[in-house]
């Protein structure tokens, strides 16, 4: 499985990468309010077996989680399910945190986490 670190998630965030990647949250929905990357699709892995399926099979994903443990076995499924363009972001929330790049706290406002439509 492929992972990359913080920095290199959030440069290929910024980038022009066409179609540009989709970061997928894989904590749960009280973790996704405390903090969370701006953008993040929140998809909880209690959850990821009856909802990965949504998830575009025709963008680059980056998956993340706390430390980048639950990120990495969400990131295997999608892996055995098909997925081609997956990646973990290792060290998860806390690293990027700890990186000093940008997070949002509180609670979410209405959407926010949403997959996009299309």
């Amino acid at each position: 499985m492929v992972s990359v670190d913080v920095s290199t998630a959030a440069a290929r965030l910024q980038g022009s990468d066409e179609p540009p990647p989709l970061l997928v949250d894989v904590r749960e929905r009280d973790e996704f309010a405390t903090v969370r990357v701006q953008g993040a699709v929140l998809m909880p892995l209690s959850s990821f077996a009856d909802t990965y399926e949504r998830l575009p099979r025709d963008r680059p994903l980056l998956m993340m989680c706390a430390a980048g443990k639950r990120s990495l076995a969400a990131a295997d499924h999608l892996s055995r399910q098909g997925f081609s363009d997956v990646t973990n972001v290792s060290g998860g929330i806390t690293a990027w945190r700890a990186a000093g790049l940008p997070v949002r706290s509180g609670l979410p406002d209405p959407g926010e986490g949403d997959l996009p439509a299309g």
